[in-house]
């Protein structure tokens, strides 16, 4: 409505915007959000998002304010802001399932499975992967793995993605080439690809950090930081409406790899931009998708400068669209083996998915030890 989009036209898969619109809806837009956010704020204080409430509250969430969350990321990615849902829908499904717990009066390890399963069920409807979803509840929300969480978390996976399925069938949008078959110079190739992305991510969650400390430092009060960041959103959209919104439409847009490497280079670097100013101005939601789209562009450029650098070996843009989608992830949120799953689940290539988890394992290890947890 606000950028007037035709129904089921995505914000980042227009070619162009009206530079109006893309400037005034984040800038108005961000605000609305600061005014009410630093109300909510002071009537309420933080909410409690799920791999919290599962760490230090026995997963005990208010739905209230899993609804205000929810409403927040929507808000923030609904005006342009570069956020992903995943915060707002993850939040939601954990918090509804918190409060099924309660009324129950479950023991505190078996709420926090129960937090554990909302989490699954909606990013397995989200990205039509509920290997994926399970995994995501195990690494990042649940904590660790048991049999007695086993059969909840991935029926509760399964069933997200049998009903997201039914009522709208969704997928990455991201297809790679069949790859025949995974040789040593791969995997190395794979490997180098995670230090890169790991880089990447470092580079992407200490910017962030300072953005917040500038916005500090500078006095500016919370309530007007968002229309600050929107502006700058809503200018670099003037230039490519690929860096709005979470970027589900870049990624389903087919032509987008197609595109000159020189467009690529400018979206991948204007959409780390837009990124880091829109977290740290203080809009609601995550980097789960955000870092996606990032990783498949950062893959697609990696393959090509390797291919450009060393010409007598030939490595396929689109399969370094996933292993770099999948690296920079586990980078900024963690949980290798659910970027595999969702590498695996996209492609269904298990050779891949081999060079997927190299690069997964090499880019969490150089995070954790040159920047910390995710």
């Amino acid at each position: 409505v606000f950028f007037g989009l035709d129904p089921g036209e995505r914000l980042s898969a227009r070619a162009w915007i009206n530079p109006v619109y893309a400037f005034l809806t984040p800038c108005l837009g961000g605000l609305v959000f600061g005014l009410v956010s630093a109300y909510i704020t002071r009537k309420r204080g933080t909410e409690v998002d799920p791999i919290e409430a599962n760490a230090l509250h026995g997963g005990r969430m208010s739905l209230r304010g899993s609804l205000i969350v929810a409403a927040q990321t929507v808000w923030s990615s609904g005006v342009g802001a570069s956020v992903g849902l995943e915060a707002g829908y993850t939040q939601f499904a954990s918090g509804v399932a918190s409060v099924i717990g309660r009324a129950f009066r479950l023991r505190r390890a078996d709420m926090r499975v129960l937090v554990g399963c909302g989490s699954a069920a909606a990013i397995a409807g989200a990205f039509g992967a509920p290997l994926a979803g399970a995994f995501y509840a195990f690494e990042l929300v649940i904590g660790t793995y048991s049999i007695a969480s086993l059969a909840p978390v991935g029926i509760a996976a399964l069933v997200g993605y049998l009903t997201a399925r039914t009522f709208a069938p969704l997928t990455l949008g991201i297809e790679a080439n069949a790859v025949a078959d995974v040789t040593v110079h791969d995997v190395v190739i794979a490997a180098g690809v995670g230090l890169l992305a790991a880089m990447v991510g470092i580079l992407l969650m200490r910017s962030v950090a300072a953005c917040e400390r500038l916005f500090t430092r500078m006095r500016i009060a919370p309530e007007w930081r968002p229309m600050i960041g929107g502006s700058v959103v809503g200018l670099l959209a003037i230039i490519t409406p690929q860096v709005m919104s979470s970027g589900h439409g870049a990624m389903h847009l087919t032509g987008i790899f197609k595109l000159p490497i020189e467009m690529i280079a400018l979206i991948f670097v204007l959409k780390i931009v837009a990124s880091i100013i829109s977290l740290g101005s203080g809009f609601r939601g995550g980097l789960f998708f955000a870092s996606l789209l990032l990783g498949a562009l950062g893959g697609q450029l990696f393959a090509t400068g390797f291919s450009a650098i060393v010409p007598g070996i030939h490595i396929d843009p689109d399969a370094y669209a996933i292993i770099g989608l999948s690296a920079l992830s586990v980078s900024v949120i963690g949980g290798p083996l659910t970027m595999t799953f969702i590498a695996l689940e996209t492609t269904g290539d298990l050779w891949l998915t081999t060079a997927v988890l190299i690069a997964a394992i090499i880019s969490m290890q150089v995070t954790r030890e040159f920047f910390g947890y995710t």
